[in-house]
């Protein structure tokens, strides 16, 4: 599968997990807090936050506009940290995120 599509169904995927465990709000944070410079804006966002506020659209928005895909990714281990120190017990967010590094990491 090209990889803009292989990105889009996991995006979908990860919002319809997101949405079986009430991770996906309706309301968006404050403009502030999606203005940090911090990696995942871990000082204004928890990371589901990110998710949806930050990383989907800016995703949607390069396959949209069939922009380059970032050449690296290491989100699993985010997305682990996150599902470790909660009630979240989803096999298929870590599966998918690992999918997404595995898609936009290059192999050598």
């Amino acid at each position: 599968m090209e990889p803009h599509a292989e990105l889009s169904q996991l995006l979908l995927k990860i919002e319809a997990e997101m949405r079986a465990w009430s991770l996906w709000t309706a309301t968006p944070p404050a403009d502030s807090a999606l203005q940090s410079v911090q990696p995942f804006c871990i000082d204004t966002l928890n990371f589901w936050q990110w998710v949806q506020w930050i990383m989907v659209p800016r995703f949607r928005q390069m396959i949209e506009q069939r922009q380059p895909l970032p050449r690296g990714s290491n989100m699993a281990p985010m997305a682990e940290e996150a599902i470790c120190g909660s009630n979240i017990k989803s096999s298929k967010l870590t599966e998918y995120f690992n999918a997404i590094d595995r898609l936009l990491t290059p192999r050598h």
